[in-house]
């Protein structure tokens, strides 16, 4: 089987590491078959999607809606290569999942609105799917109504022309979304459990997400939330994608640029 390729933008070590491991947990590959690079310590440079599966983008601190002139030259290079995959990406319908920044990063680049109108507090929510999310074949493996983790300062307020909503919340009009057949994206985390929660909770306890002195209770709110399991949407996103045919793009012409990040 060809790789998958899971891109980090966290840039401190633990709760970078800690989402890896609950990637893999949750997708049910090892190391050997979900390749992780780290945006925030080095350019991406070009995608060789013949090298891939599929592609999993995690979330981070950025926001996509940040003033530009606050962004740090580091969050721009990550802004700027991950605009530039998304050029390919998109356009070759090709397997792509992106989740909490990742919905921002998609729903931009499809010309949908990003910005502070529906922020959501760190701690547990309940998504509802919509009907073409119940019919997804990665979405719709979830239950119709479920409890998830979400902690975000900016979301889609407007869905982009082209997308197909999935998945909503009451404080959120957009918690999941198609682009074509193949690329999804979603403001809720698929990944995060109560204990990954604690982590992020302690890495980014001054990063304006909560009061700081409200940490312990975050933690025990999320533990006491009922969220006990995470819908198994990112394992069947990879079981959906793990031999690829061409109804999910491959069949599609790959620009000759894509020479890059490669496995191995």
């Amino acid at each position: 089987m060809r790789p998958f390729l899971f891109l980090g933008v966290r840039p401190e070590d633990t709760p970078a590491d800690d989402e890896y491991a609950a990637m893999l947990r949750c997708t049910g590959l090892d190391e050997a078959t979900l390749h992780r690079v780290r945006l925030e310590a080095a350019p991406l440079g070009d995608v060789d999607l013949r090298a891939w599966s599929g592609i999993l983008l995690g979330g981070g601190p950025f926001c996509v809606s940040d003033v530009e002139d606050d962004k740090s030259a580091v969050q721009r290079r990550v802004e700027a290569d991950l605009a530039r995959l998304l050029d390919v990406v998109v356009p070759a319908d090709f397997p792509f999942f992106g989740a909490c920044y990742g919905i921002g990063t998609l729903g931009r680049h499809q010309g949908g609105v990003v910005d502070r109108a529906h922020p959501e507090p760190v701690g547990a929510v309940t998504v509802e799917l919509t009907p073409a999310g119940r019919a997804d074949p990665v979405m719709g493996v979830a239950p119709a109504r479920f409890g998830a983790f979400v902690g975000h300062k900016e979301s889609l307020s407007v869905l982009p022309p082209r997308a197909v909503l999935l998945a909503r919340s009451a404080t959120a009009p957009v918690q999941a979304f198609r682009v074509g057949r193949n690329v999804y994206a979603t403001q809720f985390h698929p990944e995060l459990d109560a204990d990954g929660l604690a982590t992020r909770v302690e890495a980014y306890r001054y990063d304006g997400y909560f009061d700081p002195a409200e940490a312990a209770q975050v933690v025990t709110d999320a533990r006491t939330s009922g969220v006990r399991t995470v819908p198994p949407v990112l394992r069947a996103f990879v079981e959906r994608y793990v031999h690829l045919g061409d109804e999910t793009g491959r069949g599609r012409a790959i620009p000759r640029d894509e020479i890059g990040v490669s496995p191995g």
